[in-house]
């Protein structure tokens, strides 16, 4: 029996307490709105929601006309571009591509590798 009065004295006090902390917020003034991010001159899209994967940026860049300026940029922009290496081979990977000089062989590096991934419903 002392056991559940000094449950129930426990319990009134922490109601109590949460009351109290809830009024104290009631009668604080609301907090200023907050300033607006700062846009990049890059960022072309909402910034909402978690970061993309190198999958779903390489997807997405297939939306765009192929073989177009445009797509390429989207590829670019995902994996960026690098000086050729010695000895420039077939590539292995979509990372290979951005070892490919030539702007319609590197169009055709990425959309051969892109074409090949799972099309996945969105989350």
């Amino acid at each position: 029996m002392k056991k559940l009065l000094a449950l129930i004295v426990v319990l009134g006090a922490t109601v109590a307490f949460s009351l109290q902390a809830i009024a104290q917020q009631d009668d604080a003034p609301p907090p200023a709105p907050a300033k607006p991010p700062a846009h990049h001159a890059k960022s072309k899209g909402p910034a909402a929601g978690p970061p993309k994967s190198l999958a779903e940026k390489l997807l997405a860049c297939l939306d765009i006309d192929d073989e177009t300026k445009d797509r390429l940029d989207c590829y670019d922009a995902a994996v960026p571009p690098k000086p050729p290496k010695a000895k420039a081979g077939t590539a292995n990977g979509v990372m290979d591509c951005r070892f490919v000089k030539e702007e319609d062989e590197r169009l055709k590096c990425f959309n051969g590798f892109a074409e090949k991934i799972p099309k996945f419903s969105s989350r």
